[in-house]
C-alpha cells in the first residue's frame, strides 16, 4: 500500500495592514484578527454609511443633483472627475460615491439630504449608535476628515448589514466601470478596487478608502474557497498593500481548506 505523504503546514499569515478582521459570513466566526478593536480613521469607507442613510431617506433616485461649489473638497483639495455644473440623478451619484469613491458625489448627496449636510451626518451617527457600532463616528459624508473613525470589528458588522439589507450597495460598489454624460461630454469612471476590476475574485460588496491619516483601507464581502467571508483591512502603508493583504488572506484560507 502506498504511503500517503504528510501535507505541508499552512503558511503563517503576515499582514501589513495595522488592523484586520476576516469573518465567516455564515457562522460569524473570526478567521483572521489583527488589532480588530483599534479605533482608526477610515477615509472613504465612510461612504458606506452615507449611502445607507440616503437610501433610508427614500428620496427619489431620479431627482437631479447639481455639483456646485459647496461640494468642493476644501480640506484636502482632492481631484474629481465631476466638473462644477454637472447634473446627475441621485442614483448615479450613489453609484459614483461607491464604485469610484467620488467625493463631490458624496458631498452632493449630503447637501441634498432632508435638512442638509449637517442632518445627513447626524443621521449617520444616529444609525451607527442604533447598530451598536460603539467605535464609529462620522464628521462628513465623503470621509475626508480624520474624525471619521471606526474599528475593523464595527466595520465587519456594517458590511454585513449593507450586504444583507442594501442590494443597491452590493450592485453599485461592484461595477467595474461606469460612464456619465455631462452636457456634450462623456465622463468615464472605474472602480477604485483593482480586485473588482481584475475579475478573478468573486466579490459581492467592496469599498476602498485613503487619506494620509487612515492609510489605505479596504472592506469586502467575497467568496474564498467556497466560503463567504467579510474582510476589513485598515491603515495599510502602501498604495497596493491592502490589495496584497487581501490576496495573502485568500491564499491562506485556500491553503487551509
Amino acid at each position: 500500500m502506498k504511503r500517503k505523504l504528510p501535507q505541508p503546514a499552512p503558511q503563517r499569515l503576515v499582514l501589513s495592514s495595522a488592523s484586520a478582521l476576516v469573518q465567516d459570513q455564515q457562522t460569524g466566526r473570526d478567521l483572521v484578527e489583527k488589532a480588530p478593536d483599534t479605533v482608526l480613521p477610515i477615509a472613504s469607507i465612510t461612504k458606506l454609511m452615507t449611502v445607507m442613510v440616503i437610501l433610508d431617506a427614500r428620496q427619489s433616485p431620479d431627482e437631479e443633483l447639481l455639483i456646485d461649489r459647496q461640494d468642493l473638497d476644501v480640506l484636502r483639495h482632492s481631484r474629481s472627475r465631476l466638473p462644477l455644473g454637472t447634473r446627475l440623478p441621485r442614483k448615479e451619484a450613489l453609484k459614483l460615491a461607491l464604485m469610484a469613491s467620488e467625493n463631490r458625489a458624496a458631498n452632493a448627496l449630503g447637501h441634498a439630504y432632508p435638512g442638509g449636510l449637517g442632518a445627513c451626518v447626524a443621521a449617520m451617527n444616529a444609525k451607527a449608535r442604533a447598530l451598536g457600532l460603539s467605535h464609529t463616528h462620522y464628521v462628513d459624508p465623503a470621509g475626508l476628515g480624520e474624525g471619521n473613525v471606526s474599528s475593523a470589528r464595527d466595520l465587519v458588522q456594517l458590511v454585513r448589514i449593507a450586504y444583507n439589507h442594501y442590494p443597491e450597495i452590493r450592485r453599485d460598489s461592484t461595477y467595474t466601470e461606469s460612464e456619465l454624460q455631462s452636457g456634450s461630454r462623456y465622463l468615464h469612471f472605474i472602480n477604485t478596487s483593482r480586485l473588482v476590476r481584475g475579475g478573478n475574485w468573486e466579490i459581492g460588496l467592496s469599498k476602498t478608502g485613503f487619506i494620509d491619516e487612515a492609510g489605505h483601507c479596504l472592506v469586502m464581502q467575497a467568496k474564498l474557497a467556497s466560503r463567504q467571508v467579510f474582510i476589513v483591512l485598515l491603515k495599510a502603508p502602501g498604495k497596493l498593500t491592502h490589495f496584497g493583504d487581501a490576496n495573502r488572506i485568500r491564499q491562506w484560507i485556500e491553503s487551509r481548506s
